[in-house]
């Protein structure tokens, strides 16, 4: 056959309706019958292919592409081709087709190809890590494919491992020339990054089996540089997914996240993207971006000794500085935390949030109070059944409860200065001094029987043991009888 017969690319992409699709059927018979006798050429096979790639980027007048015989023909080109180029062409029309429609994933399965699938990414090479990655991980949706064998016999899991420790070491040796990287570096890797997540998601009996990508992925996340403008940008936000389910809790685990010459370097990272995350996301974007961040930070908080526990304590809970004001009015990172925890259109980042300061808060309802003010922890002790110390509402000092948590300030570690005002976290120093008119007789009886009200609801509600102040003095024997001229004045 001869190259003439082969259309270029840039006639054949302008085909629509009938004549697109007699021509795909016709580059489909020309693969396939070159698959039951070899009847083309290196180069018009790798034409085909390309054209077929075009084509298949909109399945309208493509339907051959995606049958059940049209995806054998691109899975025999891609995993069986000797030839390196051909193989990828095939692997991209393959990975398209699996994206743009859902039933073709199970029919990729049922041919049988996920050894010779795995085994490809043992390879040395970026674009073939990116096209399997990408065909594996669309087969995790909408097909009954086998995680744990994949795992347990065709060794993927250890492949994946083996290939982000490429890009860990790629990066590393040239992190001074990072805009020199090649582009589809970061493409492999984000791939790569969404098959772990995707795997350890749907199978989590054998997360363990990834956990020797755990240090490659935090000197990744070290060594990249992060957006102000778009932190959680690929690959970093992949890269905290990826960590997402590794247990974390081994001892091997531990040591990367805490390394003994620096054991705040992965946390002060994790912080460094929640603080630029927070500043510029959407509400939309925080619930689908920012909430596996808050997760991971909690598991690691976990897990971490007590001198790093602390630093997040001091790095995350109210300062002396964020004091100064009603909580949740700075500008600190612990602040715009506090906003978040009671923002009603990210339910997810508000539970999440709220949940990480009261583990930062050893899990104490009291301590939680001191950190974020009553009017910050009072719903989430609702919610979630907590009941509330009598005493929590008692202004207090860090001196007077020192395991409270209370931060101090950035520079020093001594305890606040003054007494706080328990329900807005505010130093009662600080606080506000308005000047009103003394209150009638007749405006203090008012506010007093408001004040009855509230209380009698308050009791019925069973959120806090409290006691009407109105009922206390009357059994104390406090009220005074005012006599006729007092009540008429």
């Amino acid at each position: 056959m001869s190259s003439a017969s082969v259309r270029s690319s840039s006639s054949s992409a302008e085909l629509t309706g009938p004549a697109k699709l007699e021509d795909v059927t016709r580059i489909m018979d020309k693969l396939a019958s070159d698959l039951q006798k070899i009847s083309l050429l290196p180069h018009q096979r790798d034409a085909y292919l390309e054209q077929l790639k075009v084509y298949g980027r909109d399945p309208t007048n493509a339907d051959p592409i995606f049958t059940k015989e049209g995806i054998e023909v691109l899975t025999r080109h891609g995993f069986n081709s000797p030839s390196m180029k051909t193989s990828q062409c095939a692997l991209r029309c393959l990975a398209n087709a699996l994206l743009l429609r859902a039933n073709t994933r199970q029919i990729f399965v049922d041919l049988g190809y996920e050894q010779k699938a795995c085994n490809k990414l043992k390879n040395d090479n970026r674009d073939d890590e990116f096209l399997v990655s990408r065909i594996i991980f669309l087969t995790t949706y909408n097909s009954n494919v086998d995680i744990e064998k994949l795992i347990d016999q065709y060794h993927l899991a250890e492949n994946i491992c083996l290939n982000i420790s490429r890009h860990a070491k790629q990066f590393v040796t040239k992190q001074k020339k990072v805009k020199e990287l090649d582009p589809m570096e970061d493409m492999a890797l984000i791939e790569t990054l969404k098959l772990m997540f995707n795997l350890t998601h749907f199978c989590p009996q054998r997360t363990a089996a990834f956990s020797p990508a755990l240090p490659h992925i935090l000197t990744i996340l070290t060594k990249r540089a992060v957006s102000s403008s778009k932190p959680l940008e690929p690959p970093i936000g992949p890269l905290v997914n990826a960590l997402m389910n590794i247990p974390l809790e081994t001892k091997d685990s531990i040591a990367h996240l805490f390394p003994k010459s620096s054991p705040n370097i992965n946390v002060d990272r994790l912080h460094e993207i929640l603080e630029k995350s927070i500043k510029v996301y959407a509400d939309d974007e925080l619930e689908l971006l920012v909430s596996p961040l808050l997760t991971l930070l909690r598991k690691v908080y976990e897990q971490a000794p007590r001198d790093v526990q602390k630093y997040m304590q001091r790095t995350l809970l109210p300062s002396e500085a964020d004091r100064e004001k009603v909580l949740g009015r700075a500008e600190s990172l612990a602040s715009r935390l506090l906003r978040l925890s009671t923002n009603p259109t990210t339910p997810q980042v508000r539970e999440t949030i709220s949940t990480l300061l009261f583990d930062l808060s050893d899990n104490d309802a009291r301590k939680f109070v001191h950190n974020v003010g009553y009017g910050f922890a009072a719903g989430f002790l609702f919610q979630h059944n907590v009941p509330m110390p009598e005493n929590a509402l008692d202004a207090y000092s860090t001196s007077e409860s020192e395991g409270s948590n209370a931060r101090a300030s950035q520079d020093s570690r001594e305890p606040l200065a003054g007494r706080v005002n328990p329900v807005t976290g505010q130093l009662l120093a600080k606080e506000e001094r308005v000047e009103e008119e003394p209150m009638t007789q007749e405006e203090k009886e008012r506010e007093a029987e408001r004040l009855f009200v509230l209380f009698e609801r308050l009791k019925k509600t069973g959120v806090m043991s409290v006691k009407n102040p109105v009922e206390t003095a009357f059994q104390e024997g406090r009220f005074l009888e005012l006599d006729d001229d007092a009540e008429s004045e």
